[in-house]
């Protein structure tokens, strides 16, 4: 079935069906720039260089998530702060070593399960949270810049549905 023009101009270039098809009629040829993670591996690389512009205290994208989504739900478990940031628990564990390290983050065993470790922010983590949360904002209106007001919903909504 050939796409009339129309159907050409508005369709996505995201698992484009032209090319050669296998036994089941899917599409075998496979380009790069018509995949959604090559643009989605774009747009976290310009956010991140942003964000690293931005903050000024040497923090990662995921020590940054730890510490702010620490502060609301303190005291908590890792296992918890990963689930709620969306890291495994290896990922967790590195970002919470470093910012103990940094002296941002306080662990201590849970009173009722000394197998898990309960988090809380020191005083230079709440400070360094408050330092930087302006710029924080800055960093999200930055790596939108370029998408009108009704872009910019369009996309979280469509990136809170894959998600």
């Amino acid at each position: 079935m050939m796409n009339s023009p129309l159907e050409e101009q508005i369709a996505p270039p995201f698992g484009n069906s032209r090319g050669p098809a296998d036994s089941r009629g899917k599409a075998t040829q496979y380009a790069l720039g018509e995949q959604i993670g090559f643009y989605l591996r774009q747009a976290n690389q310009r956010h991140v260089a942003i964000f690293s512009e931005l903050i000024a205290e040497k923090l990662t994208t995921t020590q940054w998530a730890a510490l702010v989504k620490l502060k609301d739900l303190q005291p908590c478990s890792q296992g918890k702060l990963g689930r709620e940031t969306a890291m495994d628990m290896a990922t967790i564990k590195g970002v919470v070593d470093r910012l103990v390290k940094r002296g941002l983050v306080n662990t201590a065993p849970d009173p009722s399960d000394a197998r898990r470790l309960v988090l809380t922010l020191t005083e230079a983590g709440k400070e360094t949270i408050d330092r930087n949360l302006s710029a924080a904002l800055d960093v999200s209106q930055e790596t939108l810049n370029p998408l009108t007001a009704a872009e910019r919903m369009m996309l979280m909504e469509l990136l809170q549905k894959i998600c």
